[in-house]
């Protein structure tokens, strides 16, 4: 029998709001308990982990504060409505640093390009490396406006729950050759090959293969200079403390170590949840922040209609990702806040990733140098880092108990032999996160780093719903969720539930005595 778990009935009926209670505590959640707050309900956000913030969760080791996940911010607006919404001021509570370059791009062959916001610099680096292609990157450009005007700004934020909801859409998606690839649509535009790679490659950093993730994903290189990308003072980890501490303002609650075993129903309604300790809470809505193909299999036992286990079993995962974490004894001045390491392949780079599942022996790397811009993330004249590789997810079979360290030591060889001359003799502190943490730690189906891989088939109606299909009162926010993975995407699915979860006000009040 399941006991309840909620607030005392004498509490209950000193604060009679509706319950919402939200499954995870991710960017989506943490966003979606603000909205829901700011709408009259008393939200409680439930935590499998043992610190709130899900892939945004921080490591602290030995003095140096490392951000587990996301690294920047774009689309700044979108917090700063959250903040309002809850009464306060983001500046506040929050410091957001600029980043200029926003990445430094490095090619195999040592060459860079410095890649910015401002036009006049943008268009002089890519004169730099092909004066022949300044037109094309104009062209392209312009291209990501129009897109970034629909696919973001129009629409990011609204639901598509019905079959006519893309139908409305598809003149704009073929007009803006959303049924192609990215790299297609860049490659129409840009010779250069690496000019190639510098205007197709951001489908990386929400988990798509540049060759086969529609081009509507060229909308956040506008994206990024319409409103920048910046870096959190602190880590992004402040951002996380700042959302839980809103959540407390409104009178809500975050609680860790409370894993839900199973959403519970009763004639088709999501009624609460049904903890892994036996407990159980109540709620008029339920919103999941967990994996979505998590929440189908697992959290519904299975009981879906269209997200069911055979769909799920077909779907494509996005990939893997194997992150170093690590701090040196040392400065690295001459190393910028965000670098790009591109390896000697592109294409069949990434189908060893994302087709063959295959670790291959070269790789593109991600390299975050946050203390270039906070200092104090290290003890005084040391430096932090996080090192990303895209890796074949749990599909491919690698047992990464066996594999993890060797491969950071060729991670480690590549910078060492790059951009980080004398490493191996400079590392204090370290450890490593696998697609296998992912899987154990997020519950990540296949542990993919960003649920489903974001192609057309699998993008706006085709992906799982932000509400739920065959369940009332169920909505889903997050990655793997419309509009998709990235701190733009997953604030915007929170943003989606003020067009679908009805105010407080407007649920019936529960008769006197009855718990809520």
């Amino acid at each position: 029998m399941l006991t309840l778990v909620d607030k005392p009935t004498s509490q209950r009926a000193s604060n009679p709001r509706p319950h919402a209670v939200v499954i995870g505590s991710g960017f989506g959640g943490l966003a979606a308990a603000v909205r829901l707050g700011a709408r009259g309900y008393r939200v409680t956000v439930l935590e499998r982990l043992d610190q709130p913030g899900g892939r945004a969760r921080v490591h602290r080791q030995d003095g140096f504060t490392f951000d587990a996940g996301p690294t920047i911010v774009t689309a700044p607006f979108l917090l700063e409505e959250l903040w309002r919404l809850a009464g306060k001021r983001l500046a506040d509570d929050v410091a957001l640093v600029p980043m200029d370059p926003f990445y430094r791009i490095r090619f195999d062959d040592g060459t860079d390009f410095a890649y910015t916001g401002d036009p006049a610099r943008m268009r002089a680096e890519v004169e730099r490396l092909s004066p022949a292609d300044v037109a094309g990157y104009e062209r392209f450009m312009d291209f990501s406006r129009q897109v970034c005007r629909v696919g973001f700004e129009e629409l990011g934020h609204v639901p598509f729950g019905r079959v006519r909801d893309m139908l409305r859409i598809a003149p704009d998606l073929l007009r803006l050759h959303g049924h192609r690839s990215l790299h297609a649509v860049v490659a129409r535009h840009i010779r250069d090959p690496r000019l190639r790679q510098v205007f197709s490659f951001h489908p990386l950093l929400i988990g798509g293969n540049p060759f086969r993730a529609s081009a509507i994903y060229g909308l956040i290189a506008h994206l990024e200079r319409a409103w920048g990308v910046h870096f959190c003072l602190g880590g992004t980890g402040r951002l996380v403390e700042g959302l839980v501490a809103l959540i407390a303002g409104q009178g809500g609650a975050v609680r860790c170590g409370a894993e839900v075993a199973r959403i519970t129903l009763a004639g088709g309604r999501a009624t609460g949840v049904a903890l892994a300790d036996g407990s159980a809470i109540a709620a008029d809505i339920v919103v999941s922040n967990a994996d979505s193909a998590y929440t189908y299999g697992t959290l519904l036992a299975g009981q879906a209609r269209r997200w069911n286990t055979k769909k799920l079993a077909r779907a494509r995962s996005s990939m893997g990702l194997f992150v170093w974490y690590f701090g040196t004894r040392r400065k690295y001045p001459g190393v910028d806040h965000h670098t790009i390491l591109l390896g000697p392949r592109y294409r069949d780079l990434l189908a060893d990733i994302f087709d063959r599942k295959r670790l291959a022996e070269d790789m593109s790397l991600y390299l975050h140098r946050p203390t270039a811009t906070d200092p104090l993330l290290a003890p005084p004249g040391h430096d932090a880092f996080y090192v990303l590789a895209p890796v074949p997810n749990l599909a491919g079979g690698q047992d990464w108990a066996r594999l993890a360290e060797p491969y950071r030591q060729r991670i480690a060889a590549r910078l060492e032999a790059t951009v980080l001359p004398g490493l191996a003799d400079s590392i204090v502190t370290s450890r490593v996160t696998t697609p296998q943490d992912f899987a154990d730690d997020f519950l990540s189906l296949r542990g993919s780093g960003f649920g489903l891989e974001p192609v057309l088939t699998q993008s706006a109606w085709f992906r799982p719903h932000n509400r739920s299909e065959g369940v009332e009162n169920l909505f889903l926010v997050g990655a793997g969720t419309h509009p998709g993975a990235g701190l733009p995407g997953v604030l915007s699915s929170a943003r989606v539930l003020d067009s679908l979860v009805p105010d407080a006000s407007s649920l019936p009040r529960p008769e006197a005595g009855e718990p809520r």
